[in-house]
């Protein structure tokens, strides 16, 4: 510590320089938080005490492709299935096709398997005898400014209705709540509506589902179970693949698109930049000060002494630069949702955040000042002194 304000004085010696760098550093840790956030997101869906009893059974060729209604009973059958519902997807958007909302029909026992989705029992049985009924997750009655009691249209981008439109009508009935304040996961952006009531007005579903939940009575059987049940259609024309809910959500998820592989490849990108950058900017900062780094060898410094000096300063050059990035990260993520009345959600920068991205900070500040380091530490006094 006793060489901070030395190792200081020389970090700012050039103080357009410097700020240039830390502002691009910034920026690039800023990106980090936010989209590391939405990476861990997506990596955590599925993942609760009740998601780890329940397993979610689709077509083994495609998450679009529909089941036979005809399974249930068999699927209720199978040993160490306690319960088992199902649903669709709507696809449902309001008012303009890019409001896209997470939008399932569903059975009358779907609730009764989410026990952390929350509904008053007076909004359930609303639910059960209101056929255009819905209930909506909290984010979304935030999101569009929807209240109980009110009628909206919705359009499918999916499924047209009786009369060959894709223009469909609501009663929102309830409202869907995180039990206990837990975390919702998607929940509070779910829109649920009646499969009966879907079924019958669409031509193009006709007994068919778009997949089965079952609740499990023993997590650790879940593998067994989850083979009886892809037993029951092996080598018919509906092949099913049953997953745990964790596992279901990320196999939607990377059909759709892999959100690791995407946020990897620009971050990767971002911080190879900032490499160059960063190491561009320590190694001019190291041949500028060569006379001097020879005056401090003369002086009695080490060659470990000054190789830590340089080292310490690449460090916090990318400390502070990273360190403002992710606390700008952790409070515009909040902010970004907020302003935006639940639109764009963001994730918070949590902890496990927080320590990659030292990490990262602390590796790209050793690596960036490793060549600089060692030319100051190689440096010959009398050839430093007269420029040569």
């Amino acid at each position: 510590m006793k060489y901070l304000p030395l190792i200081w004085s020389e970090l700012f010696r050039r103080k357009t320089r410097t700020i240039l760098t830390l502002l691009s550093i910034l920026a690039a840790f800023l990106l980090f938080g936010l989209l590391n956030g939405v990476r861990t997101s997506f990596a955590e869906a599925g993942q609760s005490a009740n998601g780890a009893e329940r397993l979610q059974t689709g077509s083994r060729l495609s998450f679009i492709q529909t089941l036979p209604i005809s399974l249930l009973p068999r699927i209720k059958q199978v040993e160490g299935v306690a319960d088992t519902t199902y649903a669709n997807w709507f696809g449902g958007a309001y008012q303009d096709p890019r409001n896209q909302i997470f939008s399932f029909a569903v059975a009358p026992n779907y609730l009764d398997l989410y026990p952390e989705i929350e509904v008053s029992a007076a909004e359930r049985e609303a639910f059960a005898s209101t056929r255009t009924g819905i209930l909506v997750g909290e984010a979304l009655m935030r999101r569009f400014g929807w209240k109980v009691g009110q009628k909206i249209p919705l359009q499918s981008t999916i499924f047209p209705n009786s009369d060959g439109s894709k223009n469909w009508a609501f009663d929102i009935v309830g409202v869907l709540h995180n039990a206990n304040d837990a975390d919702g996961g998607w929940n509070d952006q779910l829109l649920l509506l009646h499969y009966k009531y879907f079924e019958e007005s669409t031509p193009y579903v006709d007994g068919d589902v778009g997949w089965y939940v079952s609740r499990i009575t023993d997590v650790n059987q879940a593998d067994r179970v989850a083979a009886a049940i892809d037993a029951l259609s092996a080598n018919s024309d509906h092949e099913t693949k049953t997953m745990t809910e964790q596992a279901a959500t990320a196999n939607w998820m990377k059909q759709m698109a892999d959100i690791g592989l995407i946020v990897g490849s620009i971050m990767g990108a971002v911080f190879f930049t900032l490499l160059l950058l960063t190491g561009n900017t320590m190694a001019q900062a190291v041949r500028e000060r060569i006379p001097e780094l020879a005056v401090l060898k003369t002086i009695g410094f080490r060659d470990g002494a000054v190789l830590g000096l340089v080292l310490a300063e690449s460090v916090l050059l990318v400390l502070i630069g990273g360190v403002l990035g992710l606390g700008l990260a952790a409070g515009l993520g909040p902010a970004i949702t907020t302003i935006s009345g639940g639109v764009i959600s963001m994730p918070a920068v949590d902890a496990s955040s927080w320590l990659l991205g030292l990490g990262l900070m602390v590796a790209i500040g050793l690596l960036v000042g490793a060549l600089p380091a060692m030319r100051a530490m190689r440096l010959n006094i009398v050839d430093a002194l007269a420029g040569r």
